[in-house]
């Protein structure tokens, strides 16, 4: 089994779960209702987690370093995140549309790793799979009733989504592993991935009376996976190890 191939799989993973974690936690203290502060608070925390227990894998499976260095101790170029997750929250229209594009994706990411045949990940999709369930219907829900609201607030959702879609599609870049990934069962691969997602989000989106945006190859926000990141990142990573910067030696 090659680890190479694994590793980038886990990192591109941990780092997506990590960023959009902190940034969902953004909205702890100013959501729009009480019930929204907590739930994207809740959500955060969960992305964090899941961006543990990978980060985890990589470091007693795989030889990688403590998962407080991988989290804290690298720099921006060795981050392997979609630039997706690295936007600011922006206005409740924007977090809650990313929230729907990138927790749809995690959700049926999981699914096709739950029969992974490198096992550690494997075990770990069957379990947190079932978490990332009641963030789809979160996000659901709300992306529903906030398009078929008012005028003001479909069009909000409407120009949320044009703008987002290009970065989501990112989400499913391509890494050199690609062919290895899938010749030894570990990931279906990207591209199924994403067609699976484009035929899920697509009904919601539609069924919601939204409409789905043409994106052309040429507009799709690549470069996440391969260390060229938004300018928001080096700020954001800046100020989530702060703590480390003044003492390296605090824990997680």
């Amino acid at each position: 089994m090659n680890n190479e191939a694994i590793k980038d799989l886990l990192y591109k993973m941990a780092d997506d779960a990590l960023i959009i974690g902190h940034r969902n936690s953004e909205w702890t203290g100013i959501g729009p209702m009480l019930e929204e502060d907590l739930a994207f608070s809740s959500m955060a925390q969960d992305k964090v987690g899941h961006a543990s227990a990978l980060y985890k894998i990589l470091h007693e499976i795989l030889g990688e370093k403590d998962p407080d260095v991988l989290a804290f101790q690298r720099g921006e170029k060795d981050f392997k995140c979609c630039q997706l997750v690295e936007l600011p929250i922006g206005e409740y229209d924007f977090s809650l549309v990313r929230h729907f594009l990138f927790d749809h994706a995690e959700l049926i990411r999981y699914e096709m790793l739950a029969s992974s045949t490198f096992e550690p990940l494997a075990q770990l999709a069957r379990k947190v799979k079932g978490e990332i369930k009641y963030h789809v219907m979160h996000a659901d829900t709300f992306l529903k009733q906030l398009s078929q609201g008012t005028e003001e607030s479909k069009a909000r959702m409407q120009s949320s989504l044009n703008y987002a879609m290009p970065f989501a599609l990112g989400i499913f870049e391509k890494s050199e592993y690609e062919d290895v990934l899938i010749e030894e069962g570990i990931f279906a691969g990207e591209e199924k991935l994403q067609e699976k997602w484009l035929e899920k989000i697509t009904s919601i989106v539609t069924s919601s009376g939204l409409t789905m945006p043409e994106v052309a190859d040429s507009k799709i926000v690549y470069g996440g996976r391969k260390g060229y990141h938004s300018k928001f990142l080096e700020p954001l990573l800046d100020e989530m190890t702060e703590v480390t910067q003044i003492d390296p030696s605090a824990e997680w």
